[in-house]
C-alpha cells in the first residue's frame, strides 16, 4: 500500500512554515518570512514557494495539503475574513491558492488546527471530546470530537474568545464589549497596563517577581477573568480536556491559582476536568494543517 503523504502549511501574519508528514511522522519542515507588507500576490509566492520546497520530498502523485491560518472562509461568499494578515481579507484566498498549488487544498482556522493537533498528536491525545484554546496576542479555541474538528452551520465552533464576559466591559475590535480576547490575552493585558501607565509587554509583566499592589490586583484579575470564562466552556459542553496553547500557557499560575478560578465557577460540586499545557508549541499549528482531510 503506497504511504500517504500529507503538506501542512501555517500562514502567520511574520512566518510562513511547512511540514511534511509521511505515516504521522515529520520527513521536512521548513519557515520563512511572510512579509505581508509586501501584499496579497507575493503572499501567494511565498506559498508557492515553500510548497514546492515540501514537494521535493514527495515522491508520489498522491498527497494532500492543509492550510491553517487565522480567520476563516465566510460560508457564503467564500471571501477569507478576521485574519490578522488584513491585506488577505475580503479576497477569494481558497480559490485563488487552489489556482497557484495546482491542487485542491483545505483550509481552517488556526485555533482549529491547534486543537486537532494536540487531540491527535498531543498533549490532548485520547480525549474523546477536546476543547483547544489559543492565549496569545488575541485569544481563540478549536472544539474537536473523535479527532474531528466540529465548525457549525456559521463555521465559527470554539470562538470563544468573541464571547462576552462583561457586557459593558472593553471595546473589542469586532464591534461588541467584554469579549474574553480583551481580558486574557497578550493584547488585553497590555492594554490593562497601559491604562494604569504600566509600559510592560505581558510576557515582562507575567515574568516580574515583585509586584506592587496595583500589578497583584492587575494579576489577580486577570485569573479571575480566565477562571470566568474558562468555567463557561465547561458548562456549556463540558469536555473531556481544556488543552491551553499560544505564548500565555507559558504562565505556570493558570495551571494552580487559575484552576482554583475555574472551579469557583464550574456549576458542579466536582471539578475534574484535566486543564493541560500543550506539547507541540507553536508547532501544532502546522502539523494540524497537515491531519486535515
Amino acid at each position: 500500500m503506497e504511504t500517504k503523504y500529507k503538506i501542512g502549511i501555517d500562514l502567520g501574519g511574520t512566518k510562513i512554515e511547512t511540514i511534511v508528514l509521511r505515516d504521522e511522522t515529520p520527513i521536512f519542515r521548513d519557515r520563512i518570512l511572510t512579509e505581508a507588507g509586501k501584499g496579497p500576490d507575493h503572499i501567494f509566492n511565498q506559498i508557492s514557494k515553500i510548497y514546492n520546497q515540501a514537494l521535493d520530498v514527495v515522491d508520489t502523485k498522491h498527497f494532500t495539503v492543509g492550510i491553517c491560518t487565522p480567520g476563516s472562509i465566510e460560508p457564503d461568499t467564500k471571501l477569507l475574513r478576521n485574519s490578522n494578515t488584513t491585506c488577505l481579507n475580503g479576497i477569494a484566498f481558497h480559490t485563488m491558492i487552489e489556482d497557484r498549488l495546482n491542487h485542491s487544498v483545505k483550509i481552517e482556522n488556526d485555533a482549529n488546527c491547534f486543537a486537532l493537533a494536540e487531540a491527535i498528536l498531543g498533549a490532548a491525545k485520547g480525549y474523546e471530546l477536546v476543547f483547544g484554546i489559543i492565549m496569545g496576542t488575541g485569544c481563540g479555541g478549536g472544539f474537536v470530537f473523535n479527532n474531528q474538528i466540529r465548525l457549525g452551520p456559521n463555521l465559527i465552533c470554539g470562538e470563544w474568545g468573541h464571547s462576552i464576559l462583561h457586557p459593558h466591559g472593553n471595546d473589542c475590535y469586532c464591534g461588541k464589549k467584554g469579549c474574553v480576547e480583551t481580558y486574557i490575552s497578550g493584547s488585553g493585558i497590555e492594554t490593562r497596563l497601559h491604562n494604569y501607565n504600566l509600559n510592560y509587554s505581558a510576557q515582562e509583566f507575567f515574568n516580574k517577581s515583585n509586584k506592587s499592589d496595583l500589578e497583584i490586583k492587575i494579576y489577580d484579575e486577570f485569573m479571575n477573568n480566565f477562571g470566568r470564562s474558562v468555567a463557561n466552556i465547561i458548562n456549556s459542553i463540558d469536555p473531556d480536556v481544556i488543552v491551553l496553547g499560544g505564548g500565555l500557557s507559558n504562565l505556570s499560575g493558570l495551571y494552580s491559582q487559575g484552576i482554583e478560578e475555574i472551579q469557583k465557577y464550574v456549576f458542579s460540586e466536582s471539578f475534574k476536568t484535566p486543564i493541560v499545557m500543550n506539547k507541540l508549541g507553536d508547532s501544532a499549528g502546522v502539523y494540524g494543517a497537515a491531519l486535515l482531510k
